[in-house]
């Protein structure tokens, strides 16, 4: 059996169709992430906290393989690098953040 023939991967070649729907298209605002791991997968977890109410909820939740976490990483330092080179160093001061309300512990 020649396993190259069996791939799941589409070909370079082939194009794929992607359906994006008004309610996804709007997003959903994150101010924290927290992310866990186990030794078969990556969890993002998103919430939003807001002023003055100690208890926030995770808004969406990606799970993700390790091999696709990588994938992310490095896309998303792409990106980080392309946005500074035409906006300038992105700031990051960040303020402490209230930990105390729940959930997995993790970083952001």
């Amino acid at each position: 059996m020649d396993l190259k023939n069996d791939s799941t991967e589409p070909e370079e070649n082939s194009e794929l169709s992607i359906e994006l729907s008004e309610e996804i298209a709007e997003g959903i605002y994150s101010n924290l992430a927290i992310i866990t791991h186990s030794n078969s997968e990556f969890v993002l977890d998103f919430i939003r906290i807001m002023p003055g109410i100690p208890k926030a909820k995770v808004k969406s939740r990606i799970v993700l393989t390790p091999e696709h976490a990588k994938r992310l990483l490095g896309a998303l330092q792409d990106n980080v690098n392309r946005y500074e080179e035409g906006n300038g160093p992105i700031k990051t001061n960040d303020p402490p953040i209230p930990m105390n309300f729940g959930g997995p512990k993790g970083e952001a």
